[in-house]
């Protein structure tokens, strides 16, 4: 019987916060930390694997940025990123996995296995698996916002084949953003590089490259972004002038949200993204990390596949657990 009742599953209607005094006090057996494609990927197979995951999420996903995902296997026409959570949320619950939404804020280890602290709850866990993934940051000019997904992207690896043949700039002023450049070249004859005011910080050899393969720079400070509908027309600088454009590529940052681990010294790269080994272990004996909070290729399928990879590592290693201590189930012959 779920301890959570009948309710569905579902991001467009999230759990409400309420936990049975059952789930407030036992020790779970396994903790997923975020609901995106990681997360959910994982919870169903360590519910198919008859554990007892208990998934708590806040209903933040970089999925639900992408409102045309063309590049995830089984969708020829592209599915929206949110209805791809959703049905991910709905095969959940297939599975007889608790979800709890909630927002964890700490996450601490004493002698008895992991504590996390949430907004709503406090949880005691044996084994906690980190998803929670990272965010892009888009700059602070107005029009942008109203363009994500549409015309202005992140991943040149997810976007770039829908943009070929367009006019496309790229927002940045450092090696990648010259990479971003450099490689849209394949796509398009026209790629050009706006700074946004920043000076370039690219070194020698990229601006060797952009050299080379004539790749214009405009140093100048966007005071728009003009649009129609999501659709980017050109960017408007202080100066008055404008650049027209069909698309753009932001290549300012990404914040990983791996401070959770932090207080329990599991080891992390200098970008903050957590470092894990093959079965995404992190450093610290019974904690795992999947998805864009790892050192992955920030891709959706590959968020998914990390999950399934986590689950089945987890699920090994409590089963050796219940050997070593003798713990199988004794079945009348």
């Amino acid at each position: 019987m779920s301890l959570l009742g009948e309710r569905p599953v579902s991001y467009a209607e999230p759990f409400k916060d309420i936990l049975c005094d059952e789930m407030k006090h036992e020790k779970l057996e396994v903790v997923i930390v975020g609901g995106g494609l990681a997360g959910l990927s994982a919870a169903i197979y360590l519910g198919r694997a008859r554990r007892k995951p208990v998934l708590i999420h806040s209903g933040h996903s970089m999925a639900k940025w992408e409102p045309d995902v063309q590049n995830y296997l089984g969708f020829p026409e592209g599915i929206d990123g949110s209805e791809l959570l959703d049905r991910g949320m709905k095969q959940v619950g297939q599975f007889h996995v608790e979800v709890v939404h909630d927002d964890i804020q700490s996450l601490q280890l004493n002698e008895h296995g992991f504590e996390l602290f949430g907004e709503c709850h406090r949880y005691l866990a044996q084994r906690v698996l980190i998803a929670t993934g990272l965010t892009h940051l888009p700059p602070k000019i107005p029009g942008v916002e109203e363009c994500l997904g549409h015309s202005l992207f992140f991943c040149k690896d997810c976007d770039a084949y829908r943009v070929q043949g367009k006019r496309i700039v790229i927002l940045g002023c450092n090696n990648e953003a010259a990479d971003y450049a450099l490689a849209m070249l394949l796509f398009s004859p026209s790629v050009s590089i706006c700074t946004n005011g920043q000076t370039p910080i690219w070194d020698s050899s990229h601006h060797g490259w952009l050299t080379e393969y004539q790749v214009t720079i405009q140093k100048e400070r966007i005071q728009t972004v003009e649009h129609e509908e999501g659709q980017i027309i050109a960017l408007r600088f202080d100066s008055g002038a404008s650049l027209n454009i069909e698309a753009a590529f932001v290549t300012r940052g990404d914040i990983c949200h791996s401070d959770l681990v932090r207080s329990v010294g599991a080891e992390l790269t200098g970008d903050g993204q957590i470092v894990v080994d093959d079965c995404l272990r992190t450093t610290v004996p019974n904690l795992y990390a999947a998805g864009c909070v790892t050192t992955a290729n920030c891709q959706m399928i590959i968020a998914a596949g990390q999950g399934a990879i986590a689950a089945q590592a987890i699920n090994r290693d409590l089963f050796e657990e219940t050997l070593t201590e003798h713990r199988l189930p004794q079945w009348a012959r």
